[in-house]
């Protein structure tokens, strides 16, 4: 095996064993208990990109919007978002998070974080950052391939 079938071949098996320790970190930590993934990923593209209509929304979460409409409809009840029409063509929706949605997305933010610094304690700032660039070198790597023609938004 060639070096570069070498080094996909522990990309796939590392990716693998990666989602597998995403689940156990969501089952095992209460970050969860608050916000699930999908309210608090719509919550942070929100708070990068600004208010959106339920189009731009789901092309930015990589869903249909169907599905986008769904959890935008959840976290409404919930009171984290708002929704009003758009002042340039009042037959679309505007998406925009409750100042209580940012203050929660905050706090679960907050906890996620601390949970990575407990993780990945004893990093050298040099494995931190090659970390977080290779992470969103890999997230934008899909999204160009499967959710839109822009890269992934980087986290405010």
């Amino acid at each position: 095996m060639n070096g570069e079938h070498r080094a996909l071949d522990v990309i796939e098996y590392q990716s693998a064993v990666l989602v597998r320790n995403f689940e156990l970190l969501h089952r095992r930590t209460d970050v969860h208990d608050e916000l699930d993934r999908a309210e608090y990923l719509l919550l942070r593209i929100l708070a990068a990109c600004g208010p959106q209509d339920i189009n731009s929304l789901a092309a930015l979460l990589g869903l249909d919007p169907s599905t986008a409409g769904r959890q935008v409809t959840s976290l409404r009840k919930l009171g984290l978002v708002a929704k009003s029409p758009a002042e340039e063509d009042r037959r679309r929706s505007i998406i925009t998070p409750t100042e209580e949605g940012l203050h929660l997305m905050e706090e679960v933010r907050t906890r996620r974080a601390r949970n990575h610094a407990d993780l990945l304690e004893g990093w050298s700032e040099e494995d931190l950052r090659t970390l977080a660039t290779m992470f969103t070198k890999y997230n934008r790597a899909v999204a160009a391939k499967f959710l839109t023609d822009a890269p992934a938004p980087a986290p405010a």
